[in-house]
């Protein structure tokens, strides 16, 4: 029933996939109704996300296609097959970037007098000070690196950027230079003149490369309002300075992207911690997957380039403007001025019940509270963890980490407890791509202030984020807990729209207790509760619940599922959903990345409908919703659709049972489904804009921006009216003493 549609033609290819998203993302960059600051960061976005995405993604096609594997993927391309095709839509990607960066960032930039300046079109007083700037701040910290016989071509870091010279030794007239006079104080200083170069005295061409230093910024302030300039445009313009005695012929600034992957074999290592640190130091030094120089460049300059990068054709890009676009994203926050130009600041809503001058415990007792971040703020998270730090009833805490953020308080209370005697267990996943550095500081750090620390299961990943807080309360011991969609990152919760319910369901507290068991001993807990746990057992359930709504469609019954993921790539599971809806139930998905499915099948009978949204926040949380004949069931979860979260991770998915926690999770999804301004619709294999024809414009961040201002002011209000009252009856017991309200009787 599912094998059947296991067809090539039936599924787009994962990283294709991923191409068409990031144009999704450069389609905000030029979406006029956005504020123009914020389209400029949508550009760096674009970019940041290719680099990861080079570095990850592709270097893993590398690695297959070097090792010869001629396996398919499920749209039936070779490694080899995909990296052509991959390197070939990027390369169009990168053109539209660049005319998007021409064409409208840069002359809308200039409308509102914000500047990006080259150095020709400076005038006296701005070019004296690049020319001080170079002098004072960066001719110090710059380091020429020769390619010559005794001094090898030099290592080139990931991702830093570079300024490639090509360069000839002056050569001198043999007769006697005619001398010019320079009078410097009281003493005459004789400088020989360099006559132009004579063809017929050839000297040997050299290559030498600078690297940027990366501690200073790249948007250099010059003088006059908003006017900026690249450093390396500062840098190349004064770069004799660094070769005196030769002519420089060419410069090109250039950046790599080489294979970043973690590739760490748990089962070969006892120290987990000291093999994560052998490979970051490792992956250093990875292939180069992308080479990055202006289209101006000189042919000689690249040919060098290539030929000691080892570079394919394909993996070279000719950008038309400045390479690495990512400084965008910093323009906003260096601008003076032009509030019109940013997204209008608002204040995420934190329920009282969840601040710190109340005790959470003893709301989360009373019910279940659903969070929906940025819109709830996540200081509710924080103070959860922190009222579990000094409350003296706690005895323990259990949570896991995957990502934190560079100066995390949750790690601050964590430690905290631990330093007060509390058991206190974390999960610090160090091979949390990108951020291995930092969580093995900061498991580091948790040991040192005395927490337990551990890391995870042998050859998997844990993704799930969970916090287990386990109090004696009058009646006797009692879990409270926290399960999210997203990382306890108290920085990119700002940005990163994810769900967490907290809870002190006693069920699930069994399941989270067994959980940490599993992950910090030999526990193999027979079956769980009410949660679902990856590796294999939320595909199990996933699967078992779709064909709960083919056997009610096929016996006559409306049915309904909904998702909401950041990527749907997993064959099995995008074959099940294809069964559905070919069985007549109605399949509605909310995509924010990667969409393998197609919806265009005719066996689907149109019963599958896709969108996606992108837009000021970063669409993170995961919703798994199935109805039918009015029974509705709502989950949340750490996994996306994805074979990795479904096979290689530990993972966690969990249920929404209180009425109205339920009801407010179908609520977001339903506010979500209604989006027709930053939503884009799936036709086939690719996303359009959603035609409202005569509907009203309605986006749905906006739509819960909206509501948390509107909770922010009934709750000031509320603050306004209750102090106003205790005002007037404080005044009331001044005058009149015998007053008590107790004592006043109906008459």
């Amino acid at each position: 029933m599912y094998k059947e549609f296991y067809k090539p033609q039936n599924y787009v290819n994962r990283e294709l996939s991923w191409i068409d998203f990031n144009g999704r993302v450069l389609g905000e960059a030029t979406d006029t109704a956005n504020p123009l600051l914020e389209r400029a960061n949508f550009l760096g976005i674009t970019q940041s996300n290719v680099d990861e995405f080079f570095m990850v993604r592709v270097a893993s096609l590398h690695k297959l296609a070097a090792a010869n594997v001629t396996t398919t993927d499920a749209s039936g391309l070779t490694p080899e097959e995909q990296l052509d095709a991959v390197n070939e839509k990027e390369h169009r990607m990168v053109k539209q970037r660049y005319e998007v960066y021409n064409q409208q960032i840069i002359p809308d930039l200039a409308k509102n007098n914000i500047h990006i300046l080259h150095v020709p079109k400076l005038d006296e007083k701005q070019y004296e000070f690049i020319r001080r700037y170079f002098n004072d701040e960066l001719m110090p910290v710059l380091t020429p690196m020769a390619d010559d016989a005794s001094r090898p071509f030099p290592f080139i870091s990931n991702n830093s950027l570079n300024i490639a010279v090509q360069l000839r030794r002056q050569i001198h007239p043999t007769s006697k230079p005619v001398a010019e006079e320079i009078l410097e104080g009281d003493q005459e200083v004789h400088r020989p003149q360099i006559e132009p170069h004579d063809d017929r005295q050839e000297a040997d061409i050299k290559f030498a490369t600078v690297r940027v230093p990366e501690i200073y910024k790249r948007l250099v302030r010059l003088p006059g309002e908003n006017n900026f300039i690249l450093i390396d445009e500062i840098i190349t313009e004064f770069l004799t300075a660094l070769f005196p005695g030769y002519e420089i012929l060419a410069t090109a600034s250039y950046r790599v992207m080489r294979d970043m992957d973690l590739d760490v074999a748990e089962e070969d290592t006892s120290d987990l911690l000291r093999a994560v640190k052998r490979q970051l130091r490792k992956r250093e030094h990875g292939r180069v997957m992308r080479l990055e120089v202006p289209a101006s460049i000189d042919e000689w300059l690249k040919d060098q380039l290539i030929d000691n990068l080892h570079v394919s054709e394909r993996s070279l890009y000719e950008v038309d403007g400045p390479v690495d676009l990512t400084f965008l994203k910093k323009l906003s926050g260096m601008v003076d001025g032009h509030d019109d130009l940013r997204y209008p600041p608002y204040k995420p809503y934190l329920n009282p019940a969840l601040d710190m001058d109340h005790n959470i415990f003893s709301s989360i007792r009373q019910k279940d509270y659903l969070m929906q971040h940025p819109y709830d703020n996540f200081q509710a998270v924080v103070n959860f963890i922190h009222q579990a730090a000094i409350d003296p009833d706690v005895l323990a805490i259990k949570m896991t980490l995957y990502r934190v953020s560079g100066n995390s308080p949750i790690i601050k209370y964590l430690g905290m407890a631990a330093q007060q005697g509390k058991q206190v267990t974390v999960l610090v996943e160090v091979k949390a791509r990108f951020d291995e550095q930092n969580n093995v500081r900061w498991a580091q750090r948790l040991e040192q202030m005395g927490c337990h620390v551990i890391y995870g299961l042998v050859g998997l990943k844990t993704h799930c984020k969970v916090a287990l807080v386990i109090r004696r309360d009058e009646d006797g011991l009692r879990r409270y807990m926290h399960l999210g969609t997203g990382n306890y990152n108290d920085v990119t919760a700002h940005f990163y729209t994810d769900m967490g319910l907290f809870t002190c369901d006693h069920e699930l507290g069994i399941d989270m207790t067994n959980l940490f068991n599993m992950l910090s001993g030999f526990a193999r807990p027979a079956y769980f509760n009410e949660l679902r746990v990856s590796p294999d057992g939320i595909r199990t359930f996933i699967n078992a619940k779709i064909d709960e709504q083919i056997e009610n469609a096929k016996n006559g019954n409306p049915a309904l599922i909904r998702m909401k993921m950041n990527s749907l790539s997993d064959k099995q599971i995008i074959a099940r959903l294809y069964a559905a809806a070919a069985s007549g139930v109605k399949v509605e998905l909310l995509i924010r990345g990667i969409t393998c499915l197609r919806n265009d099948l005719p066996e689907l009978h149109g019963n599958i409908e896709v969108h996606s949204i992108i837009g000021r926040f970063l669409e993170h949380s995961r919703i798994y919703y199935f109805k039918s004949n009015g029974h509705e069931e709502v989950y949340l979860a750490s996994a996306d659709m994805m074979t990795r979260n479904l096979n290689r991770r530990v993972e966690e998915l969990y249920p929404v049972t209180q009425p109205d926690t339920k009801a407010h999770a179908i609520h977001i999804f339903d506010v979500m489904w209604k989006d027709n301004v930053k939503a884009r619709r799936l036709v086939g294999d690719h996303y359009e804009r959603i035609d409202r024809g005569d509907a009203a414009p309605f986006s749905s961040q906006e739509y819960f921006v909206k509501q948390a201002m509107k909770l922010n002011a009934r709750e000031k209000k509320e603050k306004k009216a209750k102090k106003h009252f205790s005002s007037v009856f404080e005044t009331l017991t001044r005058h009149v003493p015998n007053l008590h309200l107790d004592e006043r009787k109906d008459e």
